[in-house]
């Protein structure tokens, strides 16, 4: 008999148990300190916003490092190229002395900034009625592919002068043209030095 009325008696205790909690959790909920609270998650968003910011500006820190780093492989096959083009075969004092005149050019104002754009430069030519490069083998619509050792020394010669571990030679020297050929321009520049099979001016 007594069980019985313990176990009749159960649903009323749990009752006023549930009751007392939820009682707690209304004080608890009209004592807390809301501007505690609402500083919390202030702070909490300013992190959240700050860690957003830090990533999307390392994100973009990225993306330009990695745009350099193709612009420079860029700049550099363009001027392999043109040193493989223009020098190849010739002594590595010729080799480096194309490169350099390249470079001088990026460096000068009245030339092109990008130095792919240096290398495949065309002006017009009066005399001969169209555009023309200002690098000879830039014209060719064909080119065999650059390889072998000529290739591996133009590239090494590119990297060199273009990272500057390479010291300059021909100061301020801005134009070169074949042994063999004699153009009208070359009366109005001052030539700097003969290497191999090419003269150089400034």
């Amino acid at each position: 008999m007594r069980g019985h009325d313990s176990f009749s008696g159960l649903p009323s205790r749990l009752y006023w148990a549930l009751a007392d909690a939820r009682r707690s959790l209304r004080l608890f909920w009209h004592r807390a300190d809301f501007e505690a609270m609402a500083g919390v998650l202030l702070v909490g968003a300013l992190l959240a916003g700050f860690g957003f910011g830090l990533h999307a500006v390392f994100a973009r820190q990225d993306a330009v490092r990695d745009m350099a780093r193709q612009a420079e492989a860029r700049d550099l096959e363009c001027l392999a190229r043109n040193v493989y083009f223009e020098a190849r075969g010739e002594p590595a004092a010729g080799q480096y002395a194309v490169a350099e005149v390249t470079m001088n050019r990026r460096a000068a104002s009245r030339y092109p900034e990008a130095l792919c754009d240096v290398v495949y430069q065309k002006n017009w030519d009066a005399v001969r009625g169209r555009y023309v490069g200002a690098f000879s083998w830039t014209e060719f619509k064909v080119l065999p592919d650059p390889r072998g050792e000529d290739w591996e020394r133009a590239q090494k010669v590119a990297e060199e002068v273009y990272s500057g571990r390479h010291v300059p030679s021909l100061q301020g020297a801005m134009y070169f043209h074949a042994t063999y050929i004699r153009p009208a321009w070359a009366k109005q520049k001052q030539p700097v030095a003969r290497i191999g099979r090419h003269v150089f001016y400034r």
